[in-house]
C-alpha cells in the first residue's frame, strides 16, 4: 500500500507553491492557466482524502491480522494508489501552470525525504531483530531490508509463480511502496513531456488512453501462474494510479464557472456513497489474493480497473463536494490528523508488528494489540523521523528560485 500512500502535500512534495511572479518586459506573457485554469486553485489539501487514508490503512491492518474478517481488505491498497496518482498529478500541474515547467530535483529530493528515512528505520529494526533474536517472523530480514530500501520488493514478488515464499518476511507489504515509487520516478517525466508537446485537451485524452493500456496488458498476460506478476507489477497496476491522475487533469482543465464542472459535481456527489459501498463489499466478500475460481480471472484483468473507477469517483466527490455528508464525515479532525501524519507510519509498521506478536505466541487479542503497538510505533516514527525531515524538506534547495526569494 501506499504508502505514504499518497501523502504528498503542497509543502512536502518538492513543488514551488509560491504565486507566479509578474511577467517582466522582454517577452510575451505566458497564456493564462496554460490550458489548466484551475490547477493552482486545486493544489491544496483535501481533508476528506486524509480521512479516507485513515479508513484505508485501518482496512489493511485488519486484513493482515484477521483475513477471514476482511478477505478483500487489500483493496484498500488500490484506493491508496488512486489517491497517490491524484495528489501527485495535481501538484505537478500546479507547478507547471505557475512556472512553465517542473523542477525535478526538488521534487525527487522531497519525495526521498518523505519516504525513505522512515522506511530505512523500519528496515534497520527488522534487520537487527533478524540477527539478534530467534523470532521466526524476522528470519532472513537482512536481504528483505536491502530489497525494500531499494523499492524492489514488488519486482521480486512478481517473479513468484506459485505461492508466495517467505523471502520478504516482515517487509513483504512494502511491495506497494515499490509500485508507487516507480510511478513517482516515471510520471513526473512523462506528464511534463506531454504538457510541453501537445494541447491541454490532448493531455487529458493521452492520460485516459494510458489508463487503458494496463488493462489490455493484463488480459494479454493473464494465466493463473501470472497472478503474482500482475498483482505486483507497476506496469500492470498503473491504471489505478493513472485513474487518479486523470481526475486531477480533468478538474484542472475546468474553470470554476464551467457548466461541465457543475455536472461532475452533481454526479460525483450522487455516486460517492454507492462507490464507497461497492468498495466495502469487495473488502468484505472478495478474496482478492486467494483463488476465487472464475472471479479471479475477471478480477486480475478488468477488476483492478473497476476498483480504480470506484476510487476515482470517491476522490472526485471528496474534492468537489466538501460540504456533503461523506466529505464532512471523512473530514473529522481525528481522521484527517491520522491520515495526514500517521497513515504512512501505520502502513510501514503494522505488518512487522503482526509478525512480532505472532512470533511471541500471541493469539488472543492479536488485533487490538497490533493496532495499539502499531500506532505507538507510527507516532515514534512521525515525531522522531518524519516530522523533522519534513521541516527540512520544506526548505528551498540552494540555487533555486525559491531559495533566492527574499524573506517576507
Amino acid at each position: 500500500m501506499a504508502q505514504e500512500a499518497g501523502s504528498a502535500t503542497a509543502e512536502d512534495s518538492g513543488l514551488d507553491t509560491r504565486k507566479a511572479e509578474p511577467h517582466g518586459s522582454g517577452g510575451p506573457a505566458p497564456p493564462t492557466g496554460r490550458g489548466f485554469p484551475s490547477a493552482v486553485a486545486r493544489s491544496g489539501r483535501v481533508n476528506g482524502l486524509d480521512g479516507l487514508r485513515t479508513v484505508a490503512v485501518a482496512l489493511v491492518l485488519v486484513y493482515h491480522v484477521a483475513p477471514d474478517v476482511l478477505p478483500g481488505g487489500s483493496v484498500a491498497v488500490d484506493v491508496f494508489f488512486t489517491i497517490s496518482g491524484f495528489v501527485i498529478t495535481r501538484l505537478l500541474l500546479a507547478e507547471y501552470t505557475r512556472t512553465g515547467g517542473v523542477a525535478l530535483l526538488p521534487f525527487y529530493r522531497r519525495r526521498w525525504l518523505r519516504l525513505v528515512p522512515a522506511l530505512l528505520a523500519l528496515c534497520a529494526v527488522c534487520a537487527v531483530l533478524s540477527v539478534t533474536t530467534p523470532l521466526w517472523g524476522f528470519d532472513g530480514s537482512l536481504q528483505a531490508a536491502g530489497l525494500s530500501a531499494l523499492f524492489l520488493v514488488n519486482v521480486v514478488r512478481a517473479a513468484d509463480s506459485g505461492p508466495y515464499d517467505d523471502l520478504m518476511g516482515p517487509l513483504a507489504h512494502t511491495w506497494s511502496l515499490g509500485v508507487e515509487e516507480q510511478f513517482y520516478l516515471l510520471w513526473p517525466l512523462v506528464l511534463p513531456a506531454l504538457l510541453r508537446s501537445v494541447r491541454p485537451r490532448t493531455v487529458l485524452l493521452c492520460t485516459a488512453a494510458l489508463c487503458a493500456l494496463p488493462v489490455l496488458w493484463r488480459c494479454a498476460l493473464w494465466h493463473p501462474d501470472a497472478a503474482h506478476r500482475i498483482y505486483n507489477g507497476t506496469d500492470t497496476r498503473a491504471d489505478q494510479l493513472l485513474a487518479g491522475a486523470l481526475v486531477a487533469v480533468a478538474l484542472a482543465r475546468l474553470r470554476a464557472d464551467d457548466p461541465r464542472l457543475a455536472v461532475l459535481r452533481t454526479w460525483a456527489g450522487r455516486l460517492a456513497w454507492p462507490a464507497l459501498g461497492a468498495l466495502a463489499l469487495v473488502a468484505w466478500r472478495m478474496p482478492v489474493t486467494a483463488d476465487a475460481g472464475p472471479w479471479t480471472a475477471a478480477w486480475y484483468t478488468v477488476g483492478f480497473l473497476l476498483v480504480a473507477v470506484l476510487s476515482a469517483t470517491l476522490v472526485a466527490a471528496l474534492e468537489l463536494c466538501p460540504g456533503k455528508g461523506l466529505s464532512r464525515l471523512l473530514s473529522l479532525t481525528p481522521l484527517t490528523w491520522v491520515g495526514r501524519n500517521l497513515s504512512y507510519g501505520i502502513y510501514l509498521w503494522h505488518y512487522p508488528v503482526v509478525r512480532l506478536l505472532a512470533s511471541l505466541g500471541m493469539r488472543d487479542g492479536l488485533l487490538p494489540a497490533t493496532a495499539l503497538l502499531t500506532v505507538l510505533m507510527a507516532l515514534l516514527s512521525y515525531y522522531a523521523v518524519e516530522a523533522p525531515l519534513l521541516r527540512r524538506a520544506r526548505r528551498p534547495v540552494p540555487g533555486t528560485a525559491a531559495a533566492r526569494q527574499p524573506a517576507a
